[in-house]
């Protein structure tokens, strides 16, 4: 029996690590294929692929539910005897409305590695397989559940040998050390699995020298990284032994445990820029946290962040629609985690993910959710289809222009002498109206919020400053002269002798400003004090602030 191991992924540098890990456990079995497809390839061309083998077994995930079963589709009207296999968390729970379609012949839930491997050691006997769900004249039968995989069954694994080596290069590679969450989110399916199991450390080893060798983005599956210290040590220190420099690794880490032996370690052995934190802090709203059942020290995640930024890349996490959470409770959230100054705060909207809690008590909020993926939240007790539009304004000017590093100076400013978060909904507000969503360019970028900073604050003309240095802050070729008047020939003329400036080789803007400019290279202080702002452009590198002694 010829059986394809497939998925559609969201984007050409995603891996999946599901299917390779079943095809390595299996891959004795003679007719045993495995491929991956992007979700820009055309579903007609998956289909003629799959629809050649007899069984297309897909991954299926919140992203790519309906492509996949589009293509499911396509494939039964290629070849009506192909069948048809789902697994993944998108399938996983409620699954009834999934296993009717007539495209669909089998669904396995929840661990793939015992149900797979005996659906290719009985088929067509399929009421041995457990963990699966078939249908028989037009009856859903539902196979009792497996016990759980033995993760020792992992060592000597790779499960990344189907993918050509000077592809890996290019991916995000994914590594598991763990399965489960000592948490219980209400939100996250992974709290449905409540107890951790850790993978062989012969496994996790093997996995991270051929990713260090042949890849260079790095990712930790685990939801919660650090929930045992010292196993989360011995892994960083495996690391920093054996990481080529082009590596980066990417760890989901709880801050408000106070782990002062981890913190200490990375300090003293972590080498800057390979390591990425993500740190998911949803809510700073105890009562909307006691719902969702999580837990928060916001003064401890402070610290953990301001002890160790210097070193690791550190990306935040908040959530808008989470019960309890009004309008007012998330401007606050927001106003305080961006006073962080992370590289990167994603302001995510609650998605009802199938089997979650909040989905199954979603009428207890009066919660309102769109009802095909990504099933994200429309309306609540607590917030309106307005507000929620609101919000969605600031997530498009956060992402815009600190997530993508386009106004860095300018929005800590604003953060620290006017309101961020009235600032970023204004702005956005503005760029639909203006621009409606379109490509405006880099030009476009700059000179929308520029004018909409002239329009509503227009009396503090140190914004407007900071918004020409970010301007300059992006161009490795001197750009035309925007927003600020360029100094008078005279003064070029000076600068020039007194700061040694090569103005054969290089180009530079100058524009007095009203901000210290030493102090803000120093340290990031917005000190008030005339200056003159020098950015030097080579052409080749990015631009340089040159520093007036």
């Amino acid at each position: 029996m010829k059986v394809l191991l497939t998925t559609i992924n969201s984007k050409y540098i995603h891996q999946n690590l599901a299917i390779g890990l079943l095809y390595e456990l299996n891959k004795d079995y003679a007719g045993l294929a495995v491929k991956e497809f992007t979700a820009k390839t055309p579903f007609a061309e998956i289909a003629e692929y799959c629809s050649t083998f007899e069984v297309a077994a897909f991954s299926c995930y919140i992203w790519n539910i309906e492509p996949t079963l589009a293509t499911a589709r396509q494939i039964k009207l290629l070849n009506p005897n192909c069948k048809i296999l789902l697994g993944g968390p998108e399938v996983s729970y409620e699954w009834g409305d999934v296993i009717a379609r007539p495209e669909v012949d089998f669904i396995i839930v929840d661990e793939g590695e015992i149900p797979f491997a005996a659906f290719l050691r009985c088929y067509p006997n399929v009421p041995q397989v457990l963990g699966l769900i078939w249908k028989q004249n037009g009856e859903v039968i539902c196979n009792d559940a497996p016990e759980d995989f033995d993760l020792n069954n992992l060592k000597g694994i790779n499960p990344y040998l189907f993918i050509p080596t000077e592809e890996l290069k290019n991916k995000v590679c994914y590594v598991e050390a763990s399965r489960g969450c000592p948490n219980r989110c209400a939100f996250c399916l992974a709290g449905l699995q409540n107890k951790l199991r850790y993978l062989p450390e012969e496994y996790i080893h093997n996995s991270l020298l051929y990713l260090m060798e042949n890849g260079r983005v790095i990712k930790f599956l685990d939801r919660t990284f650090n929930a045992n210290q010292s196993y989360a040590i011995s892994i960083f220190q495996f690391i920093i032994e054996h990481h080529k420099p082009s590596n980066v690794f990417q760890f989901e880490i709880k801050a408000d445990i106070y782990q002062t032996e981890l913190i200490e370690f990375i300090r003293a052995h972590v080498p800057k820029g390979i390591f990425r934190f993500e740190i998911g802090i949803q809510t700073l709203n105890a009562k909307s946290n006691k719902e969702v059942k999580r837990s928060q020290n916001f003064e401890n995640i402070k610290v953990y962040v301001q002890q160790v930024s210097h070193l690791v890349e550190v990306h935040l996490d908040l959530i808008v629609g989470l019960p309890y959470d009004y309008y007012d409770d998330i401007k606050y959230s927001f106003e305080e985690v961006f006073k962080l100054f992370a590289p990167e705060l994603q302001l995510g909207f609650l998605k009802f993910l199938k089997g979650t809690p909040i989905r199954r008590d979603y009428k207890e909020h009066g919660y309102r959710f769109q009802q095909g993926p990504p099933y994200q939240v429309m309306e609540s007790n607590y917030l309106s289809a307005q507000e929620l539009e609101e919000l969605g304004h600031v997530e498009h000017a956060l992402d815009i222009y600190w997530n993508k590093k386009r106004a860095l100076h300018t929005l800590k400013y604003i953060a620290l002498n006017h309101s961020i978060f009235d600032f970023l909904m204004g702005l956005g507000r503005y760029w639909g109206q203006r621009n409606e969503r379109r490509n405006v360019g880099l030009i476009g970028v700059y000179t929308t919020i520029y004018d909409y900073a002239v329009q509503q604050f227009s009396t503090d003309s140190l914004m407007t400053e900071l918004i020409a240095l970010d301007y300059y802050l992006q161009h490795k070729i001197k750009p035309a002269t925007r927003f600020l008047r360029e100094v008078d020939k005279k003064q070029r003329i000076n600068a020039y002798k007194n700061l040694n400036l090569n103005h054969h080789k290089y180009r530079y803007a100058m524009h007095n400003v009203q901000f210290d400019v030493q102090q803000l290279l120093a340290n990031g202080a917005i000190v008030s004090k005339p200056d003159l702002l020098v950015v030097e452009f080579s052409g080749v590198e990015m631009p340089k602030v040159v520093g007036v002694k």
